[in-house]
């Protein structure tokens, strides 16, 4: 009887664990959402989670929630670590520029770190605080809303894709790489997940499309310069949406000449802007 108890425990054991595995590699919605042929990304990507507002910091998950009641979108932010291993927003290596402290974040505490408040764009200080990554990917996904995860060099890339695992956030979440190395170590750890891959120009477009990865987890950032319309042509080839840094010289050239341009750069063959001027494109492109 002891031996059919434990042989039953054992297929229990064994069936919780089969059954916990295919919820981990489950492929993420967004593999199969955010595809050319079946687009249905926000036009927008908000920079830092949101940037230039008065009274609202940036990487900040009050700022988030402030421009996610105006427009729809999705919210680039930056995951730092603390000296205590806490997994933060922030996007400097300093919070000199961006709180009422001082100091690297590295050698500072979570607790240390909570005395001090954020401060926005303008140098107002706010009652804000800064935010755990794990507080924001709560809020995300129990509403829906998708987040591009920008890792600072500092941050083991493993410790930010776990925190991502343990709340089941993948639908909502896509990790942002810098090169073919970066992507491939990426894709390897988690490849359930949506990405942004750099493919600035032709040589690495080429080189994405030919590293292996499938093209599903891939969303293409083009760079923060306007590249011609065939390399967008060739992206949406194979099925990948193509995100343009507008944010920089070209929203500055947006903001001196006229928002339409934003509508010409969609034209072209651009499926999301990642701009500081949330707003502003929103109101364009919205018209």
């Amino acid at each position: 009887m002891r031996f059919i108890h434990a042989l039953i425990f054992g297929f229990l054991l064994v069936g919780c664990k089969t059954e916990k595995k295919d919820v981990s590699t489950k492929e993420s919605i967004l593999l199969g959402t955010f595809r050319y042929s079946n687009n249905q990304a926000p036009k927008i990507s908000v920079h830092r989670g949101g940037k230039s507002i008065k009274n609202y910091p940036e990487n900040c998950l009050e700022t988030i929630k402030y421009v996610n009641d105006k427009i729809d979108a999705i919210y680039e932010i930056d995951v730092a670590k603390t000296k205590d291993g806490k997994l933060v927003l922030m996007h400097d290596n300093s919070i000199d520029r961006t709180t009422t402290g001082t100091g690297l974040v590295k050698n500072q505490t979570y607790t240390q770190l909570k005395a001090f408040n954020l401060v926005d764009d303008f140098g107002n200080e706010t009652r804000f605080k800064i935010p755990l990554f794990k507080d924001v990917l709560e809020w995300s996904k129990s509403n829906n809303v998708v987040l591009s995860v920008d890792i600072k060099r500092s941050v083991p890339q493993d410790e930010v894709i776990n925190a991502i695992k343990e709340k089941d956030a993948e639908d909502v979440c896509i990790i942002i790489t810098y090169d073919l190395a970066q992507a491939k170590r990426a894709y390897a750890l988690v490849p359930n997940m949506m990405f942004s891959f750099s493919a600035r120009n032709d040589r690495e477009a080429d080189a994405l499309l030919n590293s292996g990865i499938p093209t599903k987890n891939m969303i293409a950032f083009t760079g923060t310069r306007l590249s011609d319309k065939s390399l967008f042509q060739k992206l949406h080839d194979s099925d990948i949406l193509c995100m343009l840094g507008t944010l920089g010289n070209l929203d500055k050239r947006a903001e001196a000449r006229g928002d339409n341009l934003y509508k010409d750069w969609l034209n072209l063959g651009v499926d999301m802007l990642a701009t500081d001027r949330q707003f502003s494109v929103n109101n364009t492109i919205n018209k």
